[in-house]
């Protein structure tokens, strides 16, 4: 009786927290006005899909990470933003949507995996549709790693490719659109490296390589991009960025203006000589931090 009465209560307590899981992220979707839509056809809508699973107070913010830079694309007149948690809920979400910006987790977890994912994006990317993946979006199982390529020109392989933090310094930046008005800046970030690129790197415009400053060799090859285009054969764009693992990284403003860049040059949108507009003060990062759901199911 003793056992029963426990188990009873066990399942109360889990239902209790998966109700007030869902109450959660009922209440930070309500916040964060998600999956509205553009009232003028004119503009060029971006969908930004953050995971909205809760890692660490600063790490891995994926939706207060998109919420930023949601708001900071609102700046540029001519494009609409577009918020989804986890993945679209609504059908007319990515009807239309001239890019599509991914920040969630990769591996086993990755968004892709789930249900026919992979084949919504491939769809889109096949009608030219803009791609751009943040942090481990590239990060696929290895039997994933051929078609993660077709998307982004590389893919993080198990047992090949690395990952760790260090601090860098960006300070030079080459001719290149998606370099316009970038200042150099300095981030403390987790870095994806030693990546697969397709053959001969076709298509692919190297951005920014780092290497650790343990590393015994400090030259800057190809196995060091970190950041890179991608044209892809059917002519979409594709941009990636395997850093963004820190939230307090936002505040710096060349960092802000190299990721809306990166974003509108997928898109499409010609992005202004001086960069695009990322006016941002360190109160206006801070207030996107708010709890998130711990437990979402994907």
């Amino acid at each position: 009786m003793r056992f029963a009465r426990h188990g009873l209560l066990l399942a109360l307590g889990l239902l209790l927290g998966t109700l007030q899981a869902e109450d959660s992220a009922t209440k930070v979707a309500a916040e964060l006005s998600v999956e509205v839509q553009p009232t003028d056809p004119k503009l060029a809508k971006i969908v930004l899909v953050a995971g909205s699973n809760f890692f660490k107070p600063g790490e891995h913010e994926y939706v207060a990470g998109c919420a930023v830079l949601r708001d900071l694309l609102r700046q540029t007149p001519e494009v609409f933003p577009v918020l989804a948690l986890d993945w679209p809920k609504k059908p007319e979400t990515l009807a239309g949507a001239k890019a599509v910006v991914c920040l969630f987790d990769g591996g086993d977890k990755h968004a892709l995996l789930a249900a026919d994912r992979m084949g919504q994006l491939r769809k889109l990317t096949d009608e030219g549709v803009g791609l751009v993946g943040l942090h481990q979006f590239v990060d696929v199982p290895k039997e994933v790693g051929d078609r993660m390529r077709d998307l982004m020109g590389a893919a993080w392989e198990k047992g090949h490719s690395q990952r760790a933090h260090w601090v860098t310094r960006f300070g030079t930046f080459a001719d290149h659109p998606a370099n316009r008005g970038v200042t150099p800046f300095q981030i403390d970030d987790g870095w994806l490296f030693k990546l697969r690129f397709v053959p001969e790197m076709k298509g692919v415009t190297p951005l920014l390589r780092t290497v650790s400053p343990k590393a015994a060799s400090q030259e800057l090859t190809d196995e060091s991009i970190v950041t890179w285009l991608y044209e892809r054969p059917n002519g979409g764009r594709s941009f990636n960025f395997t850093g963004t693992h820190l939230h307090a990284s936002l505040a710096e403003e060349g960092y802000r203006r190299f990721l809306i860049n990166g974003i509108l040059w997928a898109a499409g949108v010609e992005i202004p000589k001086s960069g695009a507009p990322v006016s941002l003060t360190p109160e206006g990062l801070n207030k996107y931090l708010k709890p998130g759901p711990t437990a979402a199911k994907k």
